[in-house]
């Protein structure tokens, strides 16, 4: 018997044409990896970044993005950034379609990339089994000692064989054809449209909900395909992921009757049908899309509770945008204040501080829809200043919409107008003097479950500071929020060589 030992790599068969497409430059990714936390709060990362993304622009008006959430390997989010891409973006979109060509091309799209990619591993698949069928107990054509001496090889050719074939991803993917947005979702990856109004309001739009064990269509779906619904539900998570859809993985797509919470299904129950949403026209539209990797919705749920993650994060890529001149920069400050929010969770070992001990893979792509920007503006690291930001927040009862107003205190150089910028941070500071403040309100509508105006829980983004915001007196200056007074009169009684007098320390 011949063992062969040729891999058979996904990525260096599928070729990287897209590096020759044009980037969209109205659109920004920051991406962080995975991480857990040690008993003293130091992270390592416990695997390499298996989240990918595409954001391309073709012809005719036409642009492209997607994220993808790999998992047991990036080789299918690799692909499918790729497969997808070509399956879309060579003319197969014209002026003449309607939303249901459109929405037909994309459940096409998918389709294609599924099976392309399964008959790139088709080999692998094959050797595999042949291999695990020369193990089997019933092989009486070879004796105990060829059996033993060639055992172990076979065992380790199969291991490299499950690494090169296993893994799966999740995709969420958005067009823009003719000034009208499509959006495929596989998996449990998010997108949220907000819409600026001239009034200084944005409007936040939740487009589809996560295909996953808590989604009750997801569920009715399986349970007519013979399974038992809430025993799934209980279970949370099928062959490892809670996803109900996915790319690849085809543990689940050809051996699922092997599967105990699947054996029972009259046909494939894990699918890469995606769900599809639109066209929604995107004419006199002033706001943002933001697409995100289900890593970075789970870390800031985990940290804060899901009752305002959609509007949490609005509200910081609104701030960033106030301030930050590259859509790069603002993407990934997002990011790293999730992924520093979640960490302070962890180590604050209040009550969410369980949940806060990994996260996954997180990757945001923001594309903005004629939004302003602070053009002039220099980032932090470049020396550019971030002003601090009071966020009055309300505990009132559940409502089907929240609104958060972002109060905003710029220096009396800069003017504002009313609803073209938002706050360039949401810590809490102390304002500085100026003119008038300008405001802009949050208002999130989501069209699939209902938001929630109470507090997100320990450690909340928002967080009530008192009915109002100190007013400066009339030097321009606000009182302070800690009295140091104690402090210094111990300081000046221990230092009474006029030592305070030398170095200016103490209360002016």
């Amino acid at each position: 018997m011949v063992i062969r030992t040729k891999k058979h790599n996904v990525s260096e068969q599928h070729q990287s044409w897209t590096d020759d497409l044009p980037l969209c430059q109205m659109c920004g990714v920051g991406t962080a990896p995975n991480c857990v936390y040690g008993p003293d709060g130091k992270g390592t990362q416990s695997h390499p970044n298996e989240d990918g993304h595409l954001r391309f622009r073709g012809e005719d008006g036409c642009f492209l993005y997607g994220v993808f959430n790999g998992y047991d390997g990036s080789r299918v989010a690799n692909f499918a950034s790729q497969c997808l891409t070509a399956e879309l973006l060579l003319e197969q979109i014209k002026s003449s379609h309607t939303d249901a060509d459109v929405r037909r091309i994309l459940i096409q799209a998918f389709d294609a990339v599924e099976k392309s990619y399964f008959e790139t591993i088709g080999d692998a698949l094959a050797e595999k089994t042949h291999l695990s069928n020369y193990l089997s107990p019933h092989n009486e054509n070879l004796s105990f000692h060829q059996l033993s001496s060639q055992s172990q090889k076979v065992q380790e050719r199969l291991k490299e064989l499950e690494q090169e074939v296993s893994g799966g991803a999740t995709a969420v993917v958005a067009l823009i054809f003719s000034n009208k947005l499509y959006v495929a979702n596989v998996g449990s990856n998010r997108v949220l449209l907000c819409k600026s109004t001239s009034d200084g309001q944005n409007q936040v739009l939740q487009i589809g909900r996560p295909q996953n064990t808590d989604n009750e269509e997801e569920l009715q779906r399986l349970a007519a395909l013979g399974l038992d619904s809430a025993r799934i539900r209980q279970a949370g998570q099928i062959a490892g992921q809670s996803s109900t859809r996915r790319l690849g993985d085809y543990r689940v797509k050809f051996n699922y009757s092997e599967i105990d919470l699947l054996s029972a299904a009259k046909s494939r129950p894990i699918i890469a049908e995606p769900e599809i949403h639109g066209g929604h026209s995107l004419d006199n539209i002033t706001g943002f899309l933001l697409l995100m990797s289900e890593g970075l919705m789970n870390a800031l749920e985990s940290a804060h509770g899901p009752e305002q993650a959609n509007q949490e994060i609005v509200a910081m890529v609104a701030a960033e945008l106030a301030q930050q001149s590259s859509l790069e920069a603002v993407a990934q400050s997002v990011v790293e204040r999730v992924k520093r929010l979640h960490h302070d969770v962890f180590v604050s070992g209040r009550q969410r501080a369980p949940y806060c001990s990994r996260h996954e893979d997180m990757t945001l792509l923001i594309r903005t829809l004629n939004y302003p920007q602070n053009d002039s503006a220099l980032t932090p690291t470049q020396g550019g200043r971030i002003y601090p930001v009071s966020v009055p927040y309300s505990n009132s009862q559940s409502t089907s919409k929240t609104s958060v107003t972002l109060s905003l205190v710029m220096p009396s150089q800069g003017t504002l107008t009313n609803g073209t910028n938002t706050a360039s941070t949401l810590e809490e500071g102390t304002p500085t003097p100026g003119t008038q403040s300008p405001t802009a309100t949050l208002q999130s509508t989501n069209t699939q479950t209902q938001s929630s105006s109470s507090s997100s829980g320990d450690g909340s983004l928002f967080r009530q500071r008192g009915s109002q915001a100190a007013q400066p007196d009339e030097t321009g200056r606000v009182p302070p929020y800690v009295d140091f007074t104690q402090f210094y009169q111990l300081w000046g009684g221990d230092h009474s060589d006029g030592l305070s007098s030398q170095t200016g320390l103490g209360p002016q």
